[in-house]
């Protein structure tokens, strides 16, 4: 190998691409799209020792723009939450709980990879189903365990596709005990839902 680059006369050319990052290309060849030169040729290791004297910076150019312009612009301090206080995520938590606690919501049956009756009715009889609250930002998807003694079926036709369900289930939403109460419309797998709050 060492035999090979010794014996290795072609002439190459030091090129440069749009971030910046070096390269050598036989100078008889055209150069490939988007690099350019860089006024540098010769000998192989003597283009290599030429970027390795000018090519002290490895980072893309784009990324060096984007750290200089964060050095210039530092993100602020997180606001100070005193310890005795709930951190300001608890606090957003919590009026995303009192929120869906207040009056119904739109609602959805969320399921996949299927959007459909049968991923539905193949949730419920795990006793565990996906409830999508899709009036928040981004949409607040709980994954509620139901309650079979209050939950209830009897209005829907599954194999029609049609009919109310009305299903109530528990989880915890950020540290807070609810109960998810949605009723759905098999027909569109949308409905209505809200929160209760369960006493400890």
């Amino acid at each position: 190998m060492d035999r090979e680059e010794q014996e290795d006369t072609t002439i190459y050319k030091v090129v440069v691409n749009h971030e910046e990052q070096y390269s050598i290309w036989p100078a008889d060849r055209e150069n490939p799209l988007g690099w350019k030169d860089v006024s540098k040729s010769g000998l192989k290791q003597e283009c290599l020792e030429y970027i390795e004297e000018i090519w002290t910076d490895m980072r893309p150019l784009s990324l060096r723009k984007q750290m200089e312009e964060a050095a210039r612009r530092p993100t602020p301090p997180p606001l100070a939450v005193p310890s005795d206080e709930p951190s300001a995520a608890t606090i957003t938590g919590d009026e995303l709980v009192d929120r869906l606690c207040e009056g119904n919501h739109p609602v959805e049956a969320s399921l996949r990879p299927e959007k459909n009756v049968q991923a539905l009715q193949e949730s419920i009889n795990r006793g565990y189903v996906h409830i999508k609250f899709t009036d928040t930002k981004g949409g607040t998807e709980l994954g509620v365990r139901l309650d079979n003694d209050l939950s209830d079926l009897s209005q829907a036709d599954f194999e029609k596709h049609n009919g109310i369900i009305h299903l109530v289930g528990g989880l915890t939403l950020n540290y807070v005990q609810v109960r998810c109460v949605a009723d759905i419309d098999l027909n569109t797998l949308t409905g209505q839902g809200h929160l209760e709050p369960v006493e400890t």
